[in-house]
């Protein structure tokens, strides 16, 4: 990415914690904080300002065949409560992994509902890959996903909960068309067959400081892009120095 932003969340490691590449990032003036076993999942927190009070895992985590997956790591940065989540995909509506990803985001929701009753007036940011379409209009054609996950009723049910809490979607209001995501298959990308999933939903604290917001499409096109691009805003700040979050 050709931004530096001074705040970076990031899913989907593939790595252990301790593999992760740490001496290059850290040349760059970023700290890093991340938590990953390896497999597909691991999430990390990359910033230029101090991290404090960094937090792995969700107070209360499901648990998926025997193991706590690395999906969600916070940390406050500049009085800013920030948290890369990778909710899970939940693969197919009658298998195991669906009804995990729900429980998943209900104990989500329900830490959500803990912080921000405990500190009411610290701006929370909740960043990443939701792995849900709430809108149709967030997927390329809504027909091609019936009776598949990212668009059932639970699951949207499940992401418009957290608007209930008080969070909401600090990009969309900024930037209300575009996609998230396209899929490797099929020239998805060229024929811009893209889904929404990856969102920033931010408490009123948060959405108060959201100066500006984009979808960093440019970023899928090149030679061996993610699948995904940055969803980046700008807070305003009391001085010069405007912290990005992706």
């Amino acid at each position: 990415m050709a931004r530096r932003p001074d705040v970076l969340a990031l899913q989907e490691l593939k790595c252990t914690s301790d593999a992760f590449p740490r001496e290059p990032i850290e040349a760059l003036g970023y700290t890093v904080e991340a938590l990953g076993d390896g497999r597909w999942n691991g999430v990390a927190l990359l910033s230029r300002l101090p991290m404090t009070d960094v937090r792995r895992n969700l107070i209360d985590q499901p648990v998926y065949e025997g193991s706590v997956e690395p999906r969600a790591i916070g940390a406050t940065i500049d009085g800013v409560r920030v948290w890369s989540v990778y909710v899970p995909n939940g693969r197919e509506l009658d298998h195991p992994h669906y009804a995990y990803k729900l429980e998943w985001l209900h104990g989500l929701a329900r830490d959500t509902t803990t912080w921000m009753s405990e500190n009411p007036d610290v701006p929370l940011a909740l960043m990443g890959d939701w792995n849900v379409a709430p809108y149709d209009h967030d997927v390329w054609d809504v027909r091609e996903f019936e009776g598949s996950t990212h668009v059932s009723a639970l699951e949207r049910e499940a992401f418009f909960a957290f608007e209930a809490i008080g969070l909401k979607d600090v990009v969309r209001e900024r930037v209300p068309e575009g996609y998230t995501y396209w899929d490797y298959k099929q020239l998805r990308f060229p024929k811009d067959e893209g889904l929404r999933i990856d969102f920033i939903m931010g408490s009123p604290a948060f959405a108060e400081l959201v100066e500006s917001a984009e979808i960093v499409r440019d970023e899928r096109k090149g030679e061996g892009p993610s699948d995904h691009v940055p969803v980046v805003v700008t807070l305003t700040g009391e001085d010069d120095d405007r912290p990005m979050f992706l």
